[in-house]
């Protein structure tokens, strides 16, 4: 992919949701609620700060996020569905070892 976003935006791909529930029912596409999950696949150089220095940001490619339902826009580069979001609309970084079950 030749895809680099500017400043302090960065490129996610959703992670997909679970087929079931806990109790073993099976969830149809047309119910399920879209993941608010996803991985991180580039990121930008920074933003400038009042100062004029460069402020990287704090995700880097490969992290797992938790991002806000509606956050960023959903873009399709290359058939695959993205979305490309402000780091400030990422809420925080999962850790490997508290990732899926």
């Amino acid at each position: 992919m030749k895809f680099r976003p500017l400043h302090d935006r960065v490129l996610v791909k959703r992670l997909e949701g679970e087929e079931k529930t806990a109790g073993g029912i099976i969830i149809p596409d047309t119910a399920k609620e879209k993941p608010m999950e996803g991985e991180v696949l580039s990121v930008g150089a920074g933003s400038r700060g009042e100062d004029g220095r460069l402020h990287p940001l704090d995700v880097k490619a490969g992290d797992r996020i938790l991002f806000g339902k509606w956050s960023g826009t959903e873009v399709k580069i290359d058939g695959q569905e993205l979305i490309i979001m402000k780091e400030s609309d990422i809420m925080g970084i999962i850790d490997g070892k508290a990732g899926r079950k």
